[in-house]
């Protein structure tokens, strides 16, 4: 394997982070829940999110090697497990991609006034996604501006939308009263989309898939999630006030609303025709930049497993200067081209495109964390004398606690995508998911007999 050039320093890392887990749509379908959704921001902030990082914090210190994820799981439980979850990561993301493309159409058409049917949205995202995947011809040294830039606009969105919504209540009067009553969860409501708000927490780990292009892993990547962490509760949180401040929640447009919720925060501002239109602007960047981010830390992770022969050698190739995962980004920009192109020709609207790309990438994108919780304890006793430049205070047992939290939380999460309340069991998305599994048990045994066949020869 080439040496990595260490290129992401603990800023880079910080919004390399911020920009993988905060989306603009997750926003949305935490405000749809209503003003419970900020006390299930509390509650999984405490029992998820936080977890989630301190494990990360450990492992990605703990074992900075380039392939992240895939690095942990393996040395936990071996690598054909760690390569079952990198697929499972690796098809989510080029599965989900066509989701956020999608989304970017449906923003776009809203902010240009065009109409756009399913087969103009299916182009567009096309064009995205090889855009993104193109960006693997640069490396991180410049590639990460990409995300970089990203958070930056992500940040300034959502603090606008913080800001303007409570400004817009205190002027006009709020539209959601938040009392103790309105707080306490609803579970009719909040089944349906809280599985959403735990798919918005996950992404601590993408930036350790770069472990060998980090300068400093044991002394940044726990700063860097603390950071990241912290940024990323605090503006899914208040921005989901400073929209329900101002929308209804039986009104909020989980696919298009953004637009409509900015103009009406901003209306009254002498520029607000300009202002809504740039800002708008930076959120098709954000989503652009949330596609390529993903695809930069999935593409590593899955080219380091094929690189130990856990899946065909494409997978595996390498730009011949840089390192870089050419081979991975090529496979990931057909598999979205495969999934647009079919789901579009199923789907009735752009809504019914969003979600259903989104719930059926969900359950695959959460299993992989299941096994990187188990591995994290399963090295605590495994690999007890590695040392450990961050590790989690508590002893065993708040590690235990720790990796039960997290699974539970996910193990729920999971079902609630699979089994949606008042309207049952997702087939559609159950066999799906039971397709894709075993699509990649074929990859894999591809690449166990690819090797094999190598081994003969040599």
């Amino acid at each position: 394997m080439q040496t990595q050039a260490k290129v992401l320093g603990r800023r880079d890392m910080t919004l390399f982070t911020v920009s993988a887990i905060v989306l603009l749509d997750t926003i949305a379908s935490s405000a749809a829940i209503g003003v419970s959704s900020l006390t299930w921001w509390a509650i999984l902030g405490v029992i998820f999110l936080l977890p989630m990082g301190l494990i990360t914090a450990e492992l990605g210190a703990a074992y900075p090697a380039e392939g992240g994820i895939y690095v942990w799981i393996s040395k936990a439980f071996g690598r054909h497990w760690g390569a079952r979850a990198v697929w499972a990561y690796w098809v989510n993301t080029a599965i989900w991609l066509p989701a956020i493309y999608i989304l970017f159409a449906g923003v776009f058409a809203q902010l240009t006034g065009l109409e756009l049917s399913i087969g103009d949205q299916v182009a567009m995202g096309i064009v995205l996604a090889w855009s993104a995947m193109s960006l693997e011809l640069f490396g991180l040294r410049i590639g990460k501006w990409i995300p970089n830039l990203g958070a930056a606009f992500k940040i300034l969105i959502f603090l606008i939308l913080i800001i303007a919504g409570y400004r817009y209540g205190a002027t006009y009067g709020f539209s959601n009263e938040i009392t103790l009553k309105t707080l306490k969860p609803e579970w009719s409501q909040s089944l349906r989309y809280v599985p959403a708000i735990v798919y918005g927490m996950v992404g601590f780990e993408l930036v350790s898939a770069a472990g060998a292009e980090i300068r400093r892993p044991a002394r940044d990547v726990p700063a860097a999630v603390l950071m990241s962490g912290f940024i990323v509760l605090f503006l899914y949180a208040a921005a989901t006030a400073g929209i329900l401040a101002a929308v209804p929640a039986d009104e909020v447009d989980i696919v298009e609303g953004l637009v409509d919720t900015l103009a009406l925060l901003l209306a009254d501002l002498p520029a607000s025709n300009i202002i809504v239109p740039l800002l708008g602007a930076c959120a098709l960047y954000t989503f652009f930049s949330n596609g390529a981010t993903w695809a930069f830390g999935c593409n590593r992770a899955t080219a380091e497993a094929a690189e130990e022969g856990q899946f065909p050698s494409l997978f595996a190739w390498r730009h011949p200067k840089l390192g870089t995962p050419i081979g991975a980004a090529m496979l990931m920009g057909l598999t979205c081209t495969g999934a647009l192109i079919l789901y579009g020709r199923i789907a009735q609207s752009n809504a019914d495109l969003f979600w259903g790309l989104f719930s059926f990438s969900a359950v695959i994108f959460l299993l992989p964390y299941i096994g990187m919780a188990l591995a994290f304890l399963k090295l605590r006793k495994s690999d007890a004398n590695s040392p450990r430049p961050f590790r989690v205070p508590g002893g065993p047992a708040a590690a235990i606690a720790l990796t039960a939290s997290c699974v539970i939380v996910m193990a729920a999460a999971i079902f609630l995508f699979l089994y949606v309340p008042g309207e049952g069991w997702q087939r559609s998305t159950a066999i799906g998911v039971i397709v894709v599994l075993a699509a990649g048990e074929i990859i894999m045994r591809l690449g166990n007999l690819e090797r094999k066949l190598f081994r003969k020869r040599a």
